[in-house]
């Protein structure tokens, strides 16, 4: 099993766990129904804080006053129609602990870009599939048997630290089951906290 506590560049147990695990799932987003559950999964764990426009309304950007000619640039108007919340996550105002935070999810991004796609889109199929069987408190159970499955068939990656191995392909797998199911988003983070860091986990 993984424990944060022995990778010896964390420091603040469960709250930077769960940081470095939103930072992991948060990076090249591709779908807006998984965006929007990221964010809101963000802001209950209070990871995140909102910067967009610094609350600067959509209605009061349209207010025509607030140009000095008039109106506004149709590209600055076609662009608020999409506009989606924009959030930060909140690294610790330690900025060394912060850049360890930062180092420690770009490491394990450059880990899960290495994984061999057969092995992780098997195991990313299979406990999707798990998942939708089973009851949420089994679903450590199915995350630990397709993360012990996909290490056994090999990786290919054995010279870096195994356990920064299983903690990419583990996030690689919530990844590919919530890109494909946003719903299970919540339930699925917290499982995996769980078998990530069993000491700190409620």
């Amino acid at each position: 099993m993984l424990s944060m506590d022995n990778r010896g560049d964390l420091t603040s147990g469960q709250n930077a766990a769960a940081l470095v695990m939103l930072a992991f799932l948060q990076a090249d987003c591709r779908t807006s129904e998984y965006g929007k559950e990221l964010l809101s999964l963000g802001k209950d764990l209070n990871l995140t804080r909102d910067i967009n426009f610094n609350g600067l309304e959509k209605d009061s950007v349209e207010d025509e006053d607030l140009e000095t000619d008039g109106h506004l640039p149709s590209r600055f108007t076609a662009a608020l129609d999409d506009i989606q919340p924009s959030v930060e996550l909140q690294w610790p105002r330690n900025r060394a602990e912060a850049a360890n935070l930062q180092q420690i999810v770009e490491g394990l991004r450059e880990i899960a870009d290495q994984l061999e796609h057969v092995v992780v889109a098997q195991a990313t199929q299979n406990l999707s599939r798990n998942l939708t069987k089973s009851p949420s408190d089994q679903w450590k159970d199915h995350l630990t048997q397709e993360v012990r499955r996909a290490m056994r068939q090999g990786v290919g990656l054995e010279h870096l630290p195994q356990e920064r191995v299983m903690m990419a392909l583990t996030l690689t797998l919530v990844k590919g089951v919530c890109e494909q199911a946003p719903r299970l988003l919540r339930n699925l983070f917290h499982t995996a906290l769980q078998y990530i860091n069993p000491a700190r986990a409620r």
